[in-house]
């Protein structure tokens, strides 16, 4: 890294700097001071090498606590934006550093310790079609003739294109539907931002935006979709992004219906938000795809994954739609892997229009919309709603789900607590990928009662130490 000197850079004086930081600091909690130092960083208001107050002075000025200052400092410095050498003071940063997927890891920690493990998230193995015969016939083709060949195989952008849910300006395949939200959030947020995404919503990708030094603001869903006050709340912020999953959403299982979509796209129009929609289910999730590119389609990046529909260790998913944004990542990918395999890419042209693939993806469909719906009823018999009308995962909520992990658990039953999904304080769940479950209706209405049982002792659990 470059190094910088040791004194604010020249007309700056410390005390300029400590009050336009009060000036700026709207929010004066942890997460409000450094989400403004961190605007200011990447608007370039606070250069690299600027040497910010000390954490007593800061404090004094916004009339905090240190302990206040003092968290906010440990945020921006683990990502990198500011650095503290003793006491030479504490300094502005060349370049964020790296995070950790702290949220992904308490979902993750238990997989393969359970007899019946439902916290994966994962496609059943027995619903993916055959690889095999497909492998057979595309490895005796010459897929590369050059480093500078196209990212995607044209016969895969012909097929992407035509079953795309807008127009897009740019399209191009990489390693997975978390790989593309990497690289499309890396091209389009910046340290401070303010980023709108569902609560709850998927783990790695909150974990992604605090890594990038993002401030995450949560909006809540209702049956269609992100609820459209809360969104429009999120906007009077001025978010740089805003993060979606039209269906299937994980956790939820709640889809977007077209009329929710129109007001949502009304309510973004006249604002910068690019909107980035994870459709990570594709094709075997049962409801229809509404995107918000029918109406925005020059701000809207739309990801269609296949891992869940045609293989997970395909690592493939496309991207498409606003060309800056896809531009700018296709072209930063040339620096680093260039393109996805493209043998994997003849293996996934050749499934999509293979039969017999196409027919098992059909049956995939129609298992996971089965066994969510026998699990919800069964669940209803329990008094115990769950929501949402699509994909692998439910969300079942729960009084006390630590106490609800540990019952399952002991019976042999893997779950994923609901406080990783969270974005906000909210009530109790667990994610439960009921797309696993194999054995027809007897084994859902299994589950059901472990579940039912767990959530009552849970409650006991609780009730007692309230008590």
């Amino acid at each position: 890294m470059s190094q910088v000197a040791p004194h604010n850079p020249p007309f700056v004086t410390l005390q300029n700097v400590t009050a336009d930081l009060v000036a700026a600091i709207e929010t004066p909690n942890a997460a409000g001071i450094a989400a403004a130092i961190g605007r200011l960083i990447s608007a370039g208001d606070l250069p690299v090498g600027t040497r910010l107050p000390t954490v007593r002075e800061l404090a004094r000025a916004l009339e905090v606590s240190p302990t206040t200052v003092s968290e906010a400092w440990r945020t921006l410095a683990s990502v990198g934006a500011i650095e503290a050498r003793g006491r030479n003071g504490t300094y502005v940063r060349q370049v964020p550093g790296p995070g950790t997927a702290q949220r992904y890891r308490r979902v993750t920690e238990g997989p393969g310790r359970f007899a019946l493990d439902l916290s994966t998230g994962t496609p059943d193995p027995a619903l993916l079609p055959d690889l095999g015969p497909v492998i057979a016939r595309v490895s005796r083709h010459d897929l590369t003739s050059s480093y500078l060949d196209r990212p995607v195989l044209p016969d895969l952008e012909d097929r992407l294109r035509d079953r795309w849910p807008f127009p897009p300006g740019s399209l191009t395949v990489v390693d997975g539907a978390m790989d593309a939200i990497d690289r499309v959030a890396r091209e389009v947020v910046r340290l401070g931002d303010r980023v709108v995404v569902e609560h709850p919503t998927f783990p790695p990708v909150v974990d992604l935006l605090e890594q990038l030094g993002a401030e995450v603001v949560g909006v809540g869903l209702d049956d269609e979709g992100p609820v459209v006050a809360e969104l429009e709340g999120a906007l009077a912020l001025d978010p740089s992004v805003v993060f979606l999953q039209p269906r299937a959403q994980n956790p939820t299982g709640i889809a977007i219906s077209e009329r929710r979509a129109k007001a949502l796209a009304g309510l973004l129009a006249p604002g910068r938000a690019i909107i980035v929609e994870d459709d990570h289910a594709g094709d075997v999730a049962s409801s229809p795809l509404v995107s918000l590119g029918r109406w925005l389609p020059e701000r809207t990046v739309h990801v269609r994954s296949f891992s869940k529909s045609h293989g997970p260790d395909l690592r493939l998913a496309a991207v498409g739609g606003a060309a800056d944004v896809i531009d700018a990542a296709t072209t930063r990918r040339l620096l680093g892997p260039g393109w996805s395999s493209r043998i994997l890419q003849a293996v996934l042209v050749a499934l999509l229009d293979d039969p017999t693939a196409i027919a098992a993806i059909d049956a995939a469909r129609e298992a996971y919309a089965a066994r969510r719906a026998r699990f919800a009823t069964a669940m209803a018999a329990h008094d115990l709603s769950v929501g949402g009308c699509d994909g692998i995962n439910q969300w079942v909520p729960v009084p006390d789900e630590r106490a609800a992990v540990v019952t399952l658990a002991a019976q042999g039953v893997g779950v994923a607590p609901g406080q990783p999904f969270r974005v906000r304080p909210d009530a109790d769940h667990l994610r439960i990928t009921t797309g696993l479950v194999a054995g027809g209706a007897a084994a859902l209405d299994a589950l059901a009662d472990q579940v039912a049982d767990a959530a009552r002792s849970a409650d006991g659990a609780w009730t007692n130490r309230r008590r």
